[in-house]
């Protein structure tokens, strides 16, 4: 029986989601994959309990991207006439950032190791990006004949910026995590070991905060990249006036006069592991 393509677990208000094909070093292919994705993202939308999610890659690398020996086989989602391969990047690998745009839940990215071609793109899906200290990345597409075809030169220009995202994107070069810290693309670098506790306590740190406006946050933050600011201030203002309607509005307000610590999410309960 073959084994999940993306492993879950929860860790209280936190839930952990790793890639598990450490084989094809965490290769974006496969029905198993691209629908894993969809199901679990609408799971963590569905659950209220669930305040903030992590990403991570089993084995020593993060996502080596597409798979390549499919490339040269031409099977797979590579198989086929031009237009075939047009569907079946629709239908599959495009799929997942499409997931990504419809998820509610905040989602930190951390780099355990390579993330490479659809890999980094894949990274640069998630909100906030961790990387250990032997993580590297690359937008390598053009050295494999290809075009990001996930997403990629959308993405990237909104994290590190047009000039960054061109120079990655057109000599598919590899930097490390260190580069990636100086350019933007990542938040932090850890040594591999403390990786995923420094990706978790950020988890922790931002489930803290009241559930319902967390996912109102990251909406206006996703509508940014994309709206004007007239648009901006109109969703901020209807989602304002229903943020101060909220039990949790209320017991922070309480609690910053009671000087204590709030309770948010009083009526929901809280996940187990």
């Amino acid at each position: 029986m073959q084994e999940e393509a993306i492993l879950f677990e929860r860790r209280g208000p936190v839930a952990v989601l790793t890639l598990n094909r450490p084989e094809t070093r965490n290769a974006l292919s496969g029905e198993d994959m691209f629908s894993a994705f969809e199901t679990l993202f609408a799971r963590l939308n569905d659950d209220a309990t669930v305040r903030a999610a992590v990403l991570t890659g089993a084995g020593s690398a993060f996502c080596s991207g597409g798979n390549i020996a499919e490339m040269r086989s031409r099977s797979g989602m590579f198989a086929g006439s031009a237009a075939e391969i047009t569907e079946r990047y629709r239908q599959g690998i495009q799929r997942i950032p499409r997931a990504f745009q419809k998820l509610q839940v905040p989602i930190v990215a951390a780099v355990n190791g390579a993330a490479i071609g659809a890999g980094c793109d894949l990274a640069s899906m998630c909100d906030i990006r961790i990387a250990s200290r032997s993580a590297r990345f690359a937008e390598s597409f053009v050295k494999v004949g290809i075009v990001p075809g996930d997403g990629g030169c959308w993405l990237l220009p909104r994290i590190v910026g047009p000039s960054r995202a061109a120079e990655l994107a057109l000599t598919g070069d590899t930097i490390d995590a260190a580069e990636a810290e100086r350019i933007g693309l990542v938040s932090r670098v850890v040594e591999p070991e403390a990786l995923m506790d420094e990706a978790l306590a950020l988890a922790q740190r931002i489930a803290a905060n009241p559930p319902q406006v967390l996912r109102w946050t990251k909406q206006l933050l996703r509508q940014a990249q994309t709206g004007t600011l007239d648009e901006a201030l109109e969703q901020a203002g209807r989602l304002q006036g229903l943020a101060h309607h909220t039990a949790d509005h209320a017991e922070a307000v309480a609690a910053f006069f009671e000087k204590r610590a709030p309770v948010f999410g009083k009526n929901l309960g809280e996940g187990g592991a």
